[in-house]
């Protein structure tokens, strides 16, 4: 999920081994999947292998029928390695940009297999085949850091940088805290932001949700029960389920909106979330609600072990069909119903004010199942970005929680009993759009030699110590420390089955800014047809000139700043280009880039959710991968 995070934020050889496949997607933004697309997904072997050959060049009737035939004798991802070669193996929209139906398949593949030591191997290979992209720079991996008064209790967070405060306590029962700057979506099945998700866990309900430890439990579910072979799953709803505006909510209420979420139409950018769940003849879900509405059932396609973590996942919340389909926008904006104060919702609060880009108010909603849980009355939320204006906002008790400290204040706040810092699953990030301008003229093997060498360029310690300022690792892969790998262990290890390109490093690159970091970037922008005089700068008959698109807080401007100051000391030239919130995650998400800022907290503890993301048609494919 897309950090909004104020505070801060293979080797060579390896290029030529993804050079097979290619394809495209995004997070916060991008275009949700055509309904051919959709359609293509759903066809035989032989017919995806076709789809992704038509796709990506005008082949020959013969070579589709070879394509197909090798399909059917050795199986989808062989196909469409076959067919990324008969497209000359790169993108559609960019000679320079990499091929990805081999890509696209594997993560297909992944979903429905059920050895879990072969699963691990496939992500493993798809970790590797976007990492030699070159096209997704890790920088450090997430904790996460606030303050918050000493005498507020019962906030809490997860793994996933999901905030619980529906069941805080003050003194006064009210709070006054920030977050974020004005939210982008409020829809739970468009949000894509994690400050987005947590106030969709302010206002409404899931089946499930985690608990002050972490855990699963039952919400607006009472439990559930599986089939012996782990594709089936039924849900009992709770009893007297209200919406906040006192209406019946249902099993039919979960039913409409995990297909709604499904819907191309919807545009949302998770709806491939819903690729695990089997499918009707008619191409919806398989899910359904009993004529009562007291059950829900979801049927998949292979046994999936996160599974009741989608059912916690905003994305997956139920929202009121009426009210969504009665809105006035709704033909234009599947979301308008919820883009003012007012909307209706199910969980502990109700947003009852909305002054935009300043300030959000949220009361206890007296419908919901557990209102005897919630003591606060009323939530005030900041609305501002101005790291410096919300830290002296805490500083004179006017809030009572921040998520963001400014850089100039952490050593500060470090020391302060206010002070925390949690752990999470995520990666903070930059990438590149690999249908850039930049690329223009450059086979794909000189866009990644490019984007590699900017990659070792980079002084992470540096922004980790001078601006991130949390004790955050360097990164050196996309897939972050501590998660787990599907198979009982933890992924980013070196082991029998699977060892790091740079095994010491137990990653793709030396994250470390040495000398011979930068002789290998030297060597490798010279690979890519770029000249340099004798002081070892560009020469100006080869100049690289690129933009850098970032959000307007003040950490994320100076690490965009810093990569600036590190490309120029070869002669790189970096424009560092700011954005206001939702204008910066539109831009990202339709590719309008060479350079971004990026930032990506898992959903959920297993690594194909940060490796599902890069498909063609996924909402969060901000690089543009086969597009």
């Amino acid at each position: 999920m897309k950090k909004k995070y104020l505070a801060l934020v293979l080797s060579a050889s390896m290029v030529m081994g993804m050079m097979a496949g290619c394809a495209s997607g995004t997070g916060s933004e991008t275009t949700a999947p055509t309904e051919a697309e959709t359609a293509a997904e759903l066809t035989t072997e032989a017919n995806k292998t076709k789809a992704a050959a038509e796709t990506e060049a005008e082949e020959t009737e013969a070579a589709t029928e070879a394509a197909e035939t090798e399909a059917a004798a050795e199986g989808e991802t062989e196909a469409a390695t076959e067919a990324a070669a008969e497209s000359a193996g790169h993108g559609p929209s960019s000679e320079a940009a990499p091929a990805w139906e081999v890509y696209n398949q594997r993560i297909a593949d992944i979903r429905v297999e059920t050895d879990l030591e072969k699963r691990e191997a496939m992500m493993h290979e798809a970790e590797d085949e976007l990492m030699s992209t070159w096209a997704v720079i890790p920088l450090y991996y997430y904790n996460d850091v606030y303050m918050q008064k000493t005498d507020v209790d019962g906030i809490y967070s997860n793994l996933f940088g999901f905030k619980y405060f529906g069941f805080a306590t003050s003194p006064t029962n009210t709070l006054a805290l920030q977050i974020a700057s004005e939210p982008n979506k409020l829809d739970p099945a468009l949000n894509s932001t994690v400050d987005g998700a947590c106030l969709a866990i302010l206002a409404f309900s899931g089946l499930y949700m985690y608990d002050e430890e972490g855990q699963l439990v039952p919400d607006l579910a009472d439990g559930y029960e599986m089939s012996e072979d782990g594709l089936s799953y039924t849900f009992t709803m709770k009893d007297g389920l209200k919406w906040s505006d006192g209406t019946e909510l249902s099993a039919k209420d979960v039913e409409y909106s995990w297909q709604r979420l499904a819907n191309p139409e919807t545009g949302a950018d998770y709806a491939y979330l819903t690729d695990i769940i089997a499918q009707k003849e008619d191409g919806t879900l398989d899910v359904a609600a009993s004529e009562d509405g007291k059950t829900f059932t979801v049927n998949l396609k292979a046994p999936c072990a996160y599974f009741l973590d989608l059912c916690a996942f905003p994305a997956f919340y139920p929202v009121p069909q009426a009210n969504v389909e009665g809105s006035e926008g709704f033909a234009d904006n599947p979301g308008d119903w919820c883009t003012e104060a007012g909307f209706v919702s199910s969980g502990p609060m109700v947003c009852t004010g909305w002054k935009h880009n300043e300030s959000m108010t949220y009361e206890k909603n007296p419908n919901y199942y557990n209102a005897d849980s919630v003591t606060l009355e009323k939530i005030e939320f900041m609305l501002s970005d101005d790291d410096t204006a919300i830290w002296n906002a805490f500083k004179d008790d006017s809030l009572q929680f921040i998520d963001t400290i400014a850089t100039d204040m952490m050593e500060t706040a470090k020391p302060m009993p206010e002070f925390h810092k949690v752990p999470t699953l995520g990666t903070y990030y930059c990438g590149f759009n690999v249908n850039s301008d930049l690329f223009k003229g450059k086979t794909i093997e000189q866009a990644a030699a490019m984007r590699k060498a900017m990659c070792l360029l980079i002084d992470r310690q540096y922004i980790v110590d001078s601006i991130a300022q949390a004790d955050q690792e360097i990164a050196n892969t996309f897939i972050p420390t501590g998660m787990a790998d599907g198979n009982g262990g933890e992924f980013r290890k070196n082991d029998d089955a699977y060892t790091y390109p740079l095994e010491d490093k137990v990653g793709y690159y030396d994250p470390e800014l040495t000398d011979a970091n930068i002789e290998e970037a030297q060597a490798l922008l010279e690979s890519a047809g770029y000249q340099f005089d004798e002081n070892g700068m560009l020469s100006a008959d080869t100049p690289i000139t690129m933009t850098y698109l970032t959000n307007d807080s003040e950490g994320n401007v100076k690490i965009g700043e810093a990569i600036q100051q590190d490309l120029a000391a070869i002669g790189i030239t970096v424009t560092v280009e700011t954005r206001e919130w939702s204008v910066f995650l539109d831009e990202r998400k339709s590719g309008q880039f060479d350079f971004c800022r990026e930032g990506w907290l898992a959903d959920y503890n297993d690594p194909i959710n940060m490796l599902e993301m890069w498909e063609t048609n996924s909402g969060n494919n901000d690089m543009q991968f086969g597009r």
